[in-house]
């Protein structure tokens, strides 16, 4: 009876320790509201898998900047739970992101979701520091991230843009005062070639030297803590691949990949197959090192299959926990007169799959998550 007690004694010390693990950040300051926002994203993966939409509030298909608004709410009959945005252009005093509204009000929409319960999460299409061109221009990449790390030319440069993000979520303001905890997640698919800071692009210790610099700049140079640190991914077909460009336990709070639909699910199955075979790899990783795993992004332009939500997405997660799915934005006809959209609409043949969908036992929308608050 006295080993059995030593050995009960063990393992709940053991399991205390892991749970405080589990819900430690990487940012040892982080503010209290961005800390409990970790711990109840823990304690959501046993409930379900929230959803996200990206710039929901701000459009849809055949509206903008409407307050109120937003295409999931007008199908669904709820938000989302995940807001997504992306801070693209602050870096260069852009008035807005890369999106079609200001900064100004990005602010507003984000310092919303907060003040409703929802969640924010924020991704950065940094224009190429070498060329000055967009996130996606490769035409000198050769030596791009290394010339933005400590000692480099274009260092200096680099740290003012780090200022100017840091400015910008640092100014985020609940009604209560307190900064608006963030998912922050930069320099995402960096398993693909098409961002400058991409695979092939720079060598994976340059990325993780790359990724270090910048969570010790933000957290300790310029003391933005309302900060939880996404690591993302595109297409992998290891755990090595994954984890080559990897910055460390120690900077990380958050494991993710982004993939899409790029072909009729009905004839071609290799979007669930591949996300099957991807979130079982990011499953024992997320475990090994003890964090949130999640689809960081993923849709079917214009969703041309009417049970995409309920059959194609949920088979491609499969049994696997993860914290949210977030579906890309609802832009509507661009100026290339293509329609663009990744959620349905009021209208769309998609509507009552969509519906469906919401209506399913694991999906976690707004409502979901208002009570108790997720910040408390």
């Amino acid at each position: 009876m006295k080993n059995y007690n030593k050995i009960l004694t063990l393992f709940i010390l053991w399991s205390s320790v892991f749970a405080f693990a589990q819900n430690t950040l990487a940012d040892k300051k982080a503010t209290p509201e961005t800390q409990n926002l970790y711990k109840n994203l823990w304690k959501l993966l046993d409930k379900g898998i929230m959803f996200g939409h990206q710039d929901a509030l701000g459009y849809g298909v055949n509206w903008r900047m409407q307050k109120g608004r937003s295409d999931v709410k007008e199908v669904a009959g709820d938000f989302p739970a995940v807001f997504g945005w992306d801070i693209g252009g602050v870096e260069k005093d852009a008035p807005g992101s890369i999106d079609i509204f200001t900064f100004t009000d990005q602010k507003k929409f984000m310092e919303d979701v907060y003040n409703m319960g929802g969640i924010n999460t924020v991704s950065w299409h940094a224009d190429n520091p070498k060329t000055g061109k967009n996130a996606w221009d490769k035409t000198d990449v050769s030596g791009t991230v290394a010339s933005i790390l400590p000692g480099n030319v274009n260092h200096a440069k680099f740290k003012s843009w780090l200022d100017k993000v840091a400015e910008n979520l640092s100014a985020l303001k609940g009604k209560d005062g307190r900064n608006v905890p963030v998912l922050f997640r930069p320099y995402h698919e960096l398993t693909g070639n098409w961002f400058w800071w991409g695979k092939g692009n720079c060598t994976p210790k340059e990325f993780q030297e790359l990724w270090q610099f910048t969570f010790n700049y933000l957290t300790k140079e310029k003391n933005v803590h309302n900060l939880i640190w996404v690591y993302n991914t595109s297409d992998f077909k290891s755990k090595e691949e994954f984890l080559e460009s990897y910055p460390g336990d120690a900077f990380v709070d958050m494991v993710s990949f982004d993939m899409y639909v790029m072909d009729n699910p009905v004839f071609n199955k290799s979007f669930v197959e591949n996300s099957q075979s991807q979130f079982k790899m990011m499953n024992e990783i997320a475990k090994e090192h003890r964090k949130i795993p999640t689809l960081a992004e993923t849709g079917y332009e214009q969703i041309p299959y009417n049970k995409f939500w309920t059959k194609t997405l949920m088979e491609a997660v499969g049994n696997y926990k993860i914290s949210y799915i977030l579906a890309w934005r609802n832009h509507g006809l661009t100026h290339e007169k293509k329609m663009h959209y990744y959620v349905p609409y009021k209208g769309h043949p998609n509507e009552q799959d969509f519906r469906d969908f919401y209506n399913l036992p694991k999906t976690l929308f707004l409502k979901d998550i208002q009570t108790p608050n997720i910040y408390k």
